[in-house]
């Protein structure tokens, strides 16, 4: 079989058990809701609340958009073939939506980093702080970001495009991966890989490192206040963003070990960490800010409350 009679590539579900992929569809469809309600929220809570409008929030607006982005690049996908075992998707379809979740994972690589150098000029700098972070700053950080993650994913899909595929088209994921549909070219594919292994070196690891960096200059910083409650109440701003760094890399990190050397793993495991890969992190973004975050969180309660005294008024 070649690329000219067959023009589909087949998402699977859950390997060697489909008629049990409706196990895992209402599940995933209450996460997809909650997903978009949460990130919804977040981006409804700082637009509204001029008291948020500062770099810290702003960063934040970045990552529930790039979230959300996420979230509808895959969940529809993921939806179709758990919920309606429609797992047949067409070449260019699949091998765009390979570009953008690579692409969004680059911006949310991007955003993270761009997120701990505004902690390490909040508790370094904080009399300056908004003024070294003026919107216009910020706006070109992020126009940058989103400029980077687009470029270096950019030849994905042109490298997937030049490769014959004489083998089967199932894929092993219930979405495009640049380095699942590789495996099932019929031709070189050392181009690809050295590719891959240069935007990850580029952006996963280079971004790890400065955020690496920025946490050392942050911790000496904090180290060097003399009052034990400034010290915890400077790094108490943190731990959000500690959570979605480990959110975030953790399960991308898991994925590419999985996938270059968990070959003896069962492909339910695959199935796992691919669907934590690009589910989890868009849920619990918003779920990590609004706990931890004070402003956020109040003022989600007030949303909140205000609805319960309306239903109770008009009730």
């Amino acid at each position: 079989m070649n690329l000219q009679n067959h023009q589909t590539f087949v998402l699977i579900g859950i390997p060697a058990m489909q008629e049990k992929n409706s196990w895992v569809a209402f599940p995933l469809f209450v996460l997809y809701a909650l997903t978009l309600l949460g990130n919804i929220m977040i981006l409804y809570v700082i637009k509204t609340d001029q008291s948020l409008h500062e770099p810290m929030y702003f960063f934040l607006c970045m990552l529930a958009c790039s979230d959300l982005a996420l979230c509808m690049s895959t969940m529809p996908t993921m939806l179709g073939v758990y919920w309606f075992d429609s797992g047949e998707i067409p070449f260019n379809a699949c091998i765009s939506q390979m570009f953008f979740i690579h692409a969004l994972q680059a911006i949310e690589s991007g955003i993270l980093v761009a997120m701990a150098f505004d902690r390490l000029i909040a508790i370094r700098d904080p009399l300056r702080y908004k003024s070294l972070l003026p919107n216009s700053v910020i706006a070109k950080i992020g126009i940058a970001i989103l400029s980077r993650g687009s470029c270096v994913c950019f030849p994905f899909p042109f490298l997937i495009k030049r490769l014959p595929f004489c083998r089967s088209n199932v894929l092993s994921h219930s979405y495009c991966l640049h380095q699942d549909a590789m495996k099932l070219a019929c031709a070189d594919t050392r181009v690809n890989i050295i590719y891959g292994l240069i935007i990850v070196m580029c952006t996963v690891m280079l971004d790890v490192l400065i955020i690496l960096v920025s946490y050392i200059l942050i911790l000496k910083t904090v180290l060097s206040i003399a009052s034990r409650k400034e010290c915890l109440k400077a790094l108490n701003t943190c731990v959000a963003h500690i959570s979605a760094i480990l959110i975030f890399y953790i399960p991308m990190i898991g994925i590419s070990v999985a996938h270059r050397y968990g070959k003896h793993l069962s492909p339910i495991v695959h199935m796992l960490m691919a669907n934590i890969f690009v589910a989890v992190p868009p849920l619990l973004n918003p779920i990590v800010y609004s706990v931890k975050t004070q402003q956020i969180r109040q003022r989600i309660c007030n949303i909140l409350q205000l609805k319960k005294r309306y239903s109770g008024t008009s009730g």
